[in-house]
């Protein structure tokens, strides 16, 4: 069976060891202090983090090859759509110009663009993978419980936890549906022009979508009755305390978030200005 997209990757590291609690924390933490500052500074730390953080996963670039393919791209795509749009932007931000290159009309290359849109892609690197490891070294069950743990409804938390266990077995199915698909006949493979592709991959996605509503179906029916939701707590048989190592990451947590905030002050805004 293909590897999941995107879900819990069962592997001994001390990452998997930290309780989802914690884990959450950081997370939340790391996208909180990324969203208050453009400090190229903290940036570049947090993205040293995410580095160390990945190596300590023991989570392999391979594991999630399709959602890091996806995020790259998109992140070259936001670069270029800015550059195109507000070529100037940084020269109007940072109040001086030097150019490095003089292209055609507005488009003139400058350090002061080139320095915001590297801080643009340094807010990919200080977030993406941190968010990308919660999900990778935290089973779905201790993911709902630390949702819950930190305040979110369990209902939603349990939602929530739902659709991460489902995105396997939606692979899967995809899979098994695209093969019973091509034995018909209909190739979906990349070996197909782009029409005929477009036109059997609907035959293959009808399905699967049916399936997955029926699969939500029988789901909501188990869980009614069993009687979820009709109490205002639930405990979890997923949950753990927390213990020393929990703490600290929580502690080191909040003094990143803390960190920006006091960079809010020193540099008197989102920005560190290197030019002046």
């Amino acid at each position: 069976m293909a590897k999941a997209v995107l879900g819990y990757i069962d592997r001994p590291s001390p990452l998997h060891r930290l309780t989802g609690t914690a884990k959450l924390v950081l997370v939340i933490s790391l996208v909180v202090a990324a969203m208050l500052t453009f400090d190229a500074r903290l940036l570049l730390g947090l993205s040293f983090l995410s580095i160390v953080l990945w190596t300590m996963s023991r989570v392999r670039l391979s594991d999630l090859k399709v959602v890091l393919i996806i995020i790259v791209t998109f992140m070259m795509l936001n670069n270029l759509l800015i550059y195109i749009f507000s070529p100037s932007y940084g020269v109007s931000l940072f109040s001086t110009e030097h150019i490095i290159l003089a292209g055609p009309g507005r488009w003139v290359l400058t350090w002061e663009q080139l320095f915001y849109q590297s801080l643009v892609t340094l807010k990919y690197f200080a977030v993406l993978p941190g968010v990308l490891l919660f999900i990778a070294t935290t089973p779905p069950p201790e993911f709902a419980a630390s949702l819950n743990s930190l305040g979110v409804p369990y209902r939603y938390a349990y939602s929530v936890s739902l659709a991460l266990r489902y995105i396997p077995d939606v692979q899967r199915d995809y899979g098994t549906i695209s093969t019973a698909q091509q034995a018909r006949g209909l190739d979906a493979s990349r070996k197909a022009p782009l029409r005929v592709r477009t036109k059997n991959l609907l035959a293959v996605l009808m399905p699967l979508l049916f399936g997955s509503l029926d699969r939500i179906e029988t789901t909501s029916a188990a869980m009614e009755l069993r009687g979820f939701g009709s109490l205002k707590k639930r405990t979890w048989w997923a949950y753990r305390s927390l213990q020393l190592a929990d703490w600290l990451i929580i502690l080191a947590s909040l003094a990143i978030v803390g960190l920006a905030i006091w960079l809010q002050f020193v540099n008197g805004g989102r920005f560190w200005n290197p030019f002046i």
